[in-house]
């Protein structure tokens, strides 16, 4: 099934950006990212934070924030980082989607570059690649390095896509080809799901280099070994069995 549809354009031309943020007890960090977002170089339609049952101040937080574009949306127990995506996405009003997650691990300065092939109608996707950038780049954990790999090699020799990094949070969307998707995953398997059944729709699929900032265990990280064990699962469920 190949999608020809494009977005529709805001009154000026110019396409509408939806960012979709899943929290997760980040109450450290989730107002100085959303100040960041709204600091982006772009021009940012609405920002929708979904907070997924956090037990600190992530939500009071969010729902106190005075931010243009805000929305804010809660789950009352939490579900996972698909799970507060799942909800996210169904809100979007944009014609863009861009995935953020909420601590800082990531930076918006970067969504022009994320941005830039679909906006010349190069790509109805695109990932942000942290193993194909010149930019800053943390030195934290070598085993979560060959996990990741080795999930997009996975990944790769079922979908016959080439990406470097599957498991990256920035992923980007034609609102119109996120409609045509189902997420059923509720935590981080998320991520080879979502990258299987873009891959179905034969849609055009392009990378960009991005700075990563990881964060450790003791700085509030949340994946974890049986994150990639069901990333495994989820490969092999999307790609022969939907």
């Amino acid at each position: 099934m190949t999608s020809t549809a494009t977005p529709k354009p805001a009154a000026s031309g110019t396409p509408r950006v939806s960012v979709v943020i899943p929290c997760y007890n980040e109450e450290a960090t989730v107002l100085e990212l959303i100040g960041r977002v709204r600091a982006a170089p772009v021009a940012i339609h609405e920002i929708i934070a979904v907070d997924d049952g956090s037990s600190d101040k992530t939500a009071a937080l969010l729902q106190s924030a005075v931010v243009p574009g805000l929305r804010f949306l809660r789950h009352e127990e939490n579900q996972g980082k698909g799970a507060a995506l799942r909800t996210g996405f169904a809100a979007v009003t944009g014609d863009i989607v861009i995935i953020q997650d909420a601590d800082l691990e990531y930076d918006p300065a970067e969504y022009p570059g994320l941005l830039d092939p679909i906006l010349k109608d190069r790509a109805d996707v695109v990932f942000g690649s942290r193993f194909m950038g010149g930019g800053p780049h943390r030195v934290v954990y070598f085993w979560h390095m060959v996990a990741n790999r080795l999930i997009t090699l996975a990944s790769n020799m079922l979908t016959n896509l080439n990406l470097t990094d599957v498991e990256t949070c920035y992923k980007v969307f034609r609102a119109d080809i996120l409609a045509q998707i189902t997420v059923e995953e509720n935590r981080f398997g998320f991520e080879p799901e979502i990258t299987a059944k873009v891959a179905k729709l034969n849609t055009r699929i392009y990378e960009v280099g991005i700075s990563y900032y990881g964060r450790t265990y003791e700085e509030g990280k949340k994946i974890g070994w049986r994150d990639g064990v069901r990333a495994v699962y989820a490969i092999l469920k999307y790609n022969f069995f939907r």
